[in-house]
């Protein structure tokens, strides 16, 4: 099961398609059978070259600003008719439109199922939810043991303190018997 971080960082990279206006934008949840290579395919169109330096320029600033996080690696930007970035647990492919249906990666990951953005949206909540009672659900910690210990504190203190104050006795001299 991939980590709410891990859908944290797919929704904003999502977020970062639709401002740069991405077409055909899909969330493909890889099969871990079949993909030991990542959790999830990031698929969106632009219509130019440009368009698409453009979306993968965002996606990369977006997830540096808010997460800190950079691609693992970029390939194709260059050419912008097929631009991979690699998150790891994700991966982004910015298409052309011509590419995209050349290509078909859709076709090529049939037992992927398709995710959309509100089903992304709700399994984050979901998440944070969950998170959330976890924490509430501890047991507060007990009050009386700290009472305790400053008292016995306090108790040695004054202790230590009077010790220090009293006359020390004078050593006894043993005395051995004349014969």
């Amino acid at each position: 099961m991939p980590s709410t971080e891990t859908q944290k960082l797919l929704a904003a990279a999502v977020a970062a398609c639709e401002d740069k206006k991405a077409e055909d934008i899909r969330i493909l949840a890889l099969d871990p059978a079949e993909s030991g290579l990542t959790d999830y395919f990031l698929i969106c169109s632009g219509n130019s070259d440009r368009q698409n330096v453009a979306i993968t320029d965002e996606i990369e600033i977006r997830l540096k600003r808010d997460f800190g996080v950079y691609p693992t690696s970029v390939e194709g930007r260059r050419q912008g008719e097929w631009v991979l970035m690699d998150y790891v647990d994700f991966i982004v492919h910015v298409f052309s439109t011509e590419k995209r249906a050349f290509y078909g990666l859709e076709r090529l990951r049939k037992t992927a199922t398709s995710i959309s953005i509100a089903d992304l949206n709700a399994e984050i909540k979901a998440a944070i939810t969950t998170g959330r009672k976890k924490v509430t659900a501890k047991p507060p910690a007990p009050t009386a043991k700290p009472k305790k210990a400053a008292a016995k504190k306090a108790i040695k203190k004054v202790a230590s303190t009077s010790k220090k104050h009293t006359p020390k006795k004078a050593a006894k001299k043993s005395v051995k018997p004349r014969k």
